[in-house]
């Protein structure tokens, strides 16, 4: 019988064993990863400052579309699917992910943001980090079950070491599989690419832009003396949260209605990126500015509305989030390549300068509070995204972070940017859902859809 008074059980060292194997497994890998990364942010800077000292660049944007098309057309096959297909392939592994994913997606990235269309990094991040970390697995001869671990760590690693949010990037990857469920079985594989591959890009020297919220006075209320939470703070929170959950939904209906649209309408495909390029040059014109084009960090003149301006008062414009929302749903929906993160937190931190001003709110904070919360509504993470705020931001405001983030993910309701999402845990009831898919729950239609329908070029499909 074994002697049930010893301190360390044969569980213990079973654990240690299994954590010290998956360190071997997981580091070599976040490396490589984290590598990837940091030579895509390297060349990401350079395009962008390129075309900023040539603007005339941006009117080749139509021809870069054809050519990300065909690049995709001969050469993509299955990784055109790009995040969607890593999602899938955890959930039920198939076909795997391609080698190739990961260079199609650096180079058609890189051509989209050199000419100028509106798009982010994540998404490129992210399908390096599954193409490599399937790669090595394969090398590695890891089993179904591993290799999906595997596939989740590689989502870690390369979205902690593109934002340097290490452990945001562990509980992204194990959050965004299904909507209300965290994959607790990939918990230290995750942690340790995240902080791995967060490691690598800054040992490459690649430096992350920093961003700050102001100090806030604290201002007495008739409330002070019975709690020491402002909670007419949180209230303003909530109401300007519920606002960042509408534009997520707006964000990715719009990402997905431009896509069919185009689709249905257009027979010629590659004639789908030459007119979406055309589009953005109108909207250029339209503006009289260049502010809302590719990643939105830079500026390219003084003045320029940028992720950093927004947490400023006078930062940014009244319509600065719609302006860009526009930009990167009609960049992506048409077929150019990037993530869709880094234009949320654009959209998120200039609505948050807007709606503080209307609810005598501090500027920084809800520009801080809209970065995150929008983020969270669009990709289904609330856990993530709060985390986020506190890695970016500090955690002084934590509570308000998780306010807002867990109201945006609530109505934002049930779309996001990443139609592979499974539904596991309903937002209506809070009760488990059936694991269907973002898309397949997006083609529901509404009434109101169906009312249009009738009026309108839109035709409701049966």
């Amino acid at each position: 019988m074994q002697n049930q008074n010893q301190l360390f059980s044969s569980q213990h060292f079973a654990i240690l064993k299994n954590a010290l194997r998956w360190t071997v497994i997981i580091i070599p890998i976040a490396v490589v990863i984290g590598s990837a990364v940091a030579l895509f942010l390297w060349l990401l800077s350079w395009a962008i400052h390129f075309r900023f000292a040539h603007n005339w660049l941006l009117y080749l944007l139509p021809l870069a579309g054809i050519a990300i098309f065909f690049i995709y057309k001969f050469f993509g096959g299955p990784a055109e699917k790009g995040n969607n297909l890593i999602i899938d392939e955890i959930h039920n592994p198939g076909g795997g992910v391609p080698k190739r994913m990961a260079p199609l997606v650096l180079i058609t990235t890189i051509i989209t943001h050199l000419f100028g269309g509106s798009a982010g990094r994540e998404g490129t991040a992210v399908q390096m980090g599954g193409s490599l970390a399937q790669m090595i697995g394969k090398w590695l001869m890891l089993n179904e079950a591993d290799t999906q671990t595997v596939l989740t760590a590689g989502i870690a690693a390369g979205f902690g070491a593109v934002f340097g949010t290490p452990l945001t990037g562990a509980v992204f990857a194990m959050e965004v599989l299904t909507i209300g469920r965290v994959q607790y079985n990939a918990l230290l594989p995750c942690l340790i690419a995240g902080i791995a591959g967060d490691i690598t890009v800054a040992a490459w020297g690649v430096h992350h832009t920093p961003y700050h919220i102001d100090i806030i006075p604290v201002i007495p209320h008739w409330f002070s003396g019975y709690v020491s939470t402002d909670l007419l703070m949180i209230i303003k929170t909530i109401v300007a949260s519920i606002a960042f959950g509408l534009v997520s939904y707006l964000f990715a209906k719009m990402v997905h209605g431009i896509k069919s649209f185009f689709t249905q309408y257009i027979k010629t495909p590659w004639l789908i990126p030459f007119i979406g390029g055309l589009i953005i040059i109108a909207l250029t014109f339209v503006n009289g500015k260049p502010d809302y084009l590719s990643l939105g960090v830079d500026a390219e003149h003084v003045g320029a509305v940028t992720i950093p301006s927004a947490f400023h008062a006078g930062g940014a414009d009244t319509w600065s989030w719609l302006w860009k929302t526009i930009y990167t749903t009609v960049t992506l929906g048409t077929g150019f390549k990037g993530g869709e993160v880094t234009p949320l937190f654009y959209i998120g931190a200039t609505l948050g300068n807007t709606l503080s001003g209307l609810l005598d709110a501090p500027v920084s904070l809800f520009a801080a509070l809209g970065f995150i919360a929008v983020f969270a509504g669009a990709t289904n993470t609330p856990l993530a995204c709060t985390f986020m705020g506190i890695e970016l931001f500090g955690g002084e405001h934590a509570l308000l972070f998780a306010v807002a983030c867990f109201t945006a993910y609530l109505f934002s309701g049930h779309t996001g940017i990443y139609g592979s999402q499974r539904i596991g845990v309903t937002k209506l009831t809070g009760g488990p859902a059936d694991d269907k898919t973002l898309s397949e729950a997006m083609k529901r239609r509404g009434y109101l859809y169906h009312k249009l329908a009738k009026y309108s070029f839109l035709k409701a499909k049966e």
